[in-house]
């Protein structure tokens, strides 16, 4: 019996559109625009000026803080300009505008594709190279991956586990990445064990993705202590509580992290980020991307440099489909609509979704009718529909109480309500409000 976890979960419609096409690079843009504040924590600081001239690879913006992370050139060029920009999220943030001019890479930065399996590097020099590297989780997260890498006092991680799961619909960019870049991820894998000084790696994959079950499986086989484990198609599996149940079936007390039970996950794109800054000296400056939707000539999956225009990947898929409602910035479960599509690409930017009129348009709402389906498929086992009514009614000691920071925004309540009743709108206030007031109490 396939693995999977024990609370809640739904299983929405696939739709897994650019499955099995290979990763296409696409070719340098005029102009890239870099936000310095790509992760989860302090934006970074910006260490350039107006005309000055970058490599790819420069350092161009230092991490500001312990949670926090490095900012490098995507491109050689000249600092046109640094100024606000409207980002993924809606907000103004501060950004880096880079005019290119070529490819010139900085001095040490190895751009061959001869595969380098052994490192002499300690634990400290791989964690200071993936921190000097500023990688952050690609899954969608963007946490510092240093910071993971490194377990508070009293904590040992006890299994790596490998988050290949790529549960959200539409999105098939780690898949790719698992199929193309396999003994990368395989390398990268170690170098993180030997990060953690963890003997157990585990790389959780639904099996919709039996190819790459199937790639790993045999890659496996001569990397002793890493294993795949194949998964029932469940989603939030991608979740990291979620993933550590399916996986050592152990649940993660509330407001704690996978670290609590021994473990520590990272996401497959971090893992190949992870074989790149440490064998090779490259820092994050690109990243896969998926371009999909029902209505898309080519959706495809792009390898595309970071502070590149979201425009540019829909220009390479055939250009917005005549019926075009919205943009989603990610999956459609999780994703978030923008404002424009001449947004740019980030560390975090895992899909680019283009949904038709007719799937974006808002149903009535009516009353809650006490059915229950958002409390029985809640993965947090959580209670929706109260959360959604204190979130409304700003009633934020009791949403506290009743537990609203460990929802994690999956959207399983608002897909499965019967009355169509906007639930994660609702809790994504509240928990806004709730979390700002619980940092205010420090």
């Amino acid at each position: 019996m396939l693995r999977t976890f024990r609370i809640g979960g739904i299983h929405p419609p696939e739709n897994k559109l650019s499955a099995g096409k290979k990763i296409k690079a696409l070719p340098l843009p005029e102009q890239v625009i870099i936000p310095v504040g790509q992760h989860i924590g302090a934006p970074a600081k910006v260490i350039v000026a107006k005309g000055d001239t970058v490599k790819t690879g420069t350092l161009i913006a230092e991490a500001n803080g312990f949670i926090s992370a490095n900012i490098h050139s995507s491109v050689s060029g000249t600092v046109i300009k640094i100024d606000d920009i409207t980002d993924a999220s809606g907000y103004k943030r501060p950004a880096i505008f880079i005019k290119v001019e070529g490819d010139e890479w900085e001095e040490g930065i190895d751009t061959s594709d001869v595969l380098i399996e052994n490192t002499d590097a300690s634990s400290e020099d791989i964690i200071q190279q993936i921190k000097n590297a500023g990688i952050v989780g690609l899954g969608g997260a963007t946490f510092p991956t240093q910071v993971k890498l490194s377990p508070p006092p009293g904590k040992t991680a006890e299994i790596l586990i490998i988050n290949g799961v790529e549960c959200e619909p539409y999105l098939t960019s780690d898949h790719a990445l698992m199929l193309e870049k396999g003994k990368e991820i395989m390398i990268g894998i170690r170098l993180l064990q030997k990060a953690l000084n963890v003997k157990r790696a585990v790389i959780g994959i639904e099996n919709n993705k039996e190819d790459a079950i199937t790639h790993l499986t045999e890659l496996a086989i001569h990397y002793p202590g890493i294993e795949v484990c194949s998964l029932k198609v469940q989603y939030p599996q991608g979740g990291e509580k979620q993933l550590v149940d399916a996986i050592l079936k152990k649940q993660i007390p509330s407001g704690a992290l996978p670290i609590e039970v021994g473990a520590v996950v990272q996401n497959i794109g971090t893992v190949f980020a992870v074989y790149e800054a440490v064998q090779k000296n490259k820092p994050l400056i690109e990243r896969v991307v998926t371009v999909t939707g029902k209505g898309v000539k080519d959706p495809a999956n792009y390898l595309v440099r970071i502070g590149t225009s979201m425009n540019i990947l829909i220009e390479a898929s055939g250009g917005l489909p005549e019926n075009t409602a919205k943009i989603v910035g990610g999956g459609p479960m999780m994703g978030k609509a923008l404002v424009s599509p001449d947004i740019p690409v980030t560390k975090g930017s895992s899909g680019i979704l283009i949904l038709p009129k007719k799937e974006t348009e808002r149903r009535p709402v009516y009353n809650c009718i006490r059915c229950g389906k958002c409390v029985s498929i809640c993965p947090m086992a959580l209670e929706p529909y109260l959360l959604m009514t204190l979130s409304e009614l700003c009633l934020l000691e009791k949403a506290e109480e009743n537990a609203i920071m460990d929802c994690i925004e999956c959207g399983s309540c608002t897909y499965t309500c019967p009355a169509n009743r906007p639930l994660l709108d609702y809790i994504r206030l509240g928990k806004g409000k709730t979390g700002a007031i619980i940092r205010s109490r420090k």
